[in-house]
């Protein structure tokens, strides 16, 4: 489903209609090419693993110029798999389907079972894949290796009463296969997206690339600082294999603890807007999407001119903010919750405490008789979805009661600040409060797609295809457009990240 969106937005391929998609293919699949419609619909973990009653589209040597500008669907493991067996497909990819080396490999090997808002199993298939994608970089020898991760790769597991690092472990991983890694903690608010949304980067550069940059550069140039820690991992593992508590030898530059190192060196793209007053707010980013006819804000018109569609594709992609912003309906229920969510995101912490110990407890805490001639400020909706405008202090802890949850995920955004970090469930967040006197419940709801998108950084000629949301067990296989939008790195990140590993190729030899 991903694919489906970045064929679309990418090359200009509908693949649900098989149009104009002669440059993607398939890896592995059940199904024949001239089924696309449902090799977009198969479960991955049964299309992979190149077996003889699966169909490759790689199967026979295809050329260059058919690689060129083309998408690979499938595993890093069948990738992996291919280049060991197909001699064409190795030296294609080695030489960046040209002359030369590749310059740049860019991964996100996927990271939920070492989020912090999911279970955390050191043990999980998915953990696999950072390894992977080593083996993929050793395989293509890029000059530089870019992989991302959830900061939660940062915080240690706990095995046999062991402290395992896996940050540590996958830049073990690039060391020993020749690339000196240089870990990061950085957040995409400082980059300039909407969002409070903190990252591991790791940016592996190959070693003779590394000494090519150090002899270009002056001796106090403060790229050689940044990577002195890096080095000195590089040398432990190529002479063994540092244990568990090496990590405390080894340095991960945090954009927040170690400022100084990212503004006066080539990662100062990464802290372009430095402190809370240039931060990029929720109501910078979809303000204009509540009130249509509203003028855009500098932010949405930096991402709309910053990113522009592939030449050739302007046509297909124009900016155009109503796609992807169908709102999702609310039951009575939800939308009750909701707006007391609103009201909760400006009151003060010890009210928002009380309420939420009322929630949690059915009303057998106790909550103050100020919290609840707060509450009677503000109107409310009842669980019938009745509008109370000025609602007793009893009305309130009847409302409260039939709205009982002991889930404390659920909040509202908040206008004045940049967005949690988006998840790829969208029932976590609800629309901003906002002071209407003419009591409109319009923006009690979940945000749309086009508002993740938004917050994310993702301009508006930019199209998430494929199914909105789902559910159930499909959610172990289907990756439909919440998802698509909430596993992303947002586009201001990752032109930030560009921006660093362009400063890097030019120091190699000043192009």
């Amino acid at each position: 489903m991903a694919s489906e969106t970045f064929a679309y937005n990418h090359l200009g391929a509908d693949l649900e209609t098989q149009s104009n998609c002669e440059n993607v293919y398939w890896i592995s699949s059940q199904f024949e090419r001239d089924k696309i419609s449902l090799r977009l619909r198969e479960n991955p973990v049964l299309a992979t693993g190149l077996s003889p009653d699966h169909t490759s589209d790689l199967k026979n040597k295809l050329p260059n110029e058919k690689l060129k500008r083309s998408l690979l669907v499938g595993s890093i493991v069948d990738i992996n798999t291919l280049l060991e067996e197909k001699r064409w497909f190795r030296i294609a990819l080695k030489s960046g389907l040209g002359t030369g080396d590749v310059d740049l490999v860019s991964g996100g090997p996927p990271c939920q079972s070492f989020s912090l808002a999911g279970l955390r199993d050191h043990t999980h298939h998915r953990n696999q894949l950072p390894w992977e994608f080593a083996k993929f970089v050793e395989n293509v020898k890029p000059k530089i290796a870019l992989l991302e991760n959830v900061s939660g790769i940062l915080r240690p597991f706990k095995i046999e009463g062991e402290k395992f690092y896996a940050w540590y472990e996958v830049a073990k991983a690039f060391a020993k296969v020749g690339y000196i890694p240089l870990c990061l903690h950085v957040n995409a608010k400082y980059s300039g997206a909407a969002q409070n949304r903190p990252r591991f980067i790791m940016i592996a550069i190959r070693k003779d690339v590394l000494s090519s940059i150090k002899k270009s550069i002056a001796k106090d140039d403060p790229i050689r600082k940044i990577f002195e820690p890096s080095e000195l991992l590089f040398k432990a593992v190529r002479n063994g294999d540092p244990e568990y508590g090496a990590v405390q030898d080894f340095k991960c530059w945090d954009i927040e603890k170690d400022k100084s190192i990212f503004s006066n060196s080539l990662l100062k793209s990464l802290l372009s807007h430095p402190t809370e007053d240039t931060f990029v707010s929720v109501k910078d980013a979809i303000d204009d999407l509540h009130r249509f006819g509203e003028d855009e804000s500098s932010y949405v018109n930096e991402i709309n001119s910053l990113f522009s569609p592939h030449e050739g594709l302007e046509e297909i992609l124009p900016i155009n903010k109503e796609n992807n912003h169908e709102e999702r309906t609310n039951n009575n229920r939800v939308r009750a919750r909701f707006r007391l969510y609103q009201i909760m995101s400006i009151l003060d912490k010890s009210q928002v405490k009380e309420i939420y110990e009322f929630l949690k407890t059915k009303g057998q805490s106790n909550i103050s008789n100020s919290c609840l001639a707060e509450l009677g400020k503000h109107w409310m909706l009842d669980v019938n979805g009745k509008l109370l405008s000025k609602p007793t202090a009893t009305r309130i802890k009847g409302i409260l009661k039939d709205l009982h949850t002991k889930k404390q995920t659920q909040k509202a955004l908040i206008a004045s600040l940049p967005a949690p970090a988006a998840l790829s469930i969208p029932d976590d967040a609800c629309h901003y409060y906002v002071d209407d006197k003419n009591q409109s419940t319009d923006t009690i709801r979940t945000l749309t797609v086009r508002e993740m998108a938004r917050i994310q950084s993702f301009p508006d000629w930019y199209r998430i295809r494929s199914k909105v949301t789902t559910g159930g067990q499909m959610r172990k296989f289907e990756v439909p457009q919440y998802t698509q939008i909430g596993n992303a790195v947002p586009p201001l990140l990752g032109f930030a990240l560009g921006k660093v590993c362009r400063e890097l190729l030019k120091a190699t030899d000043g192009k």
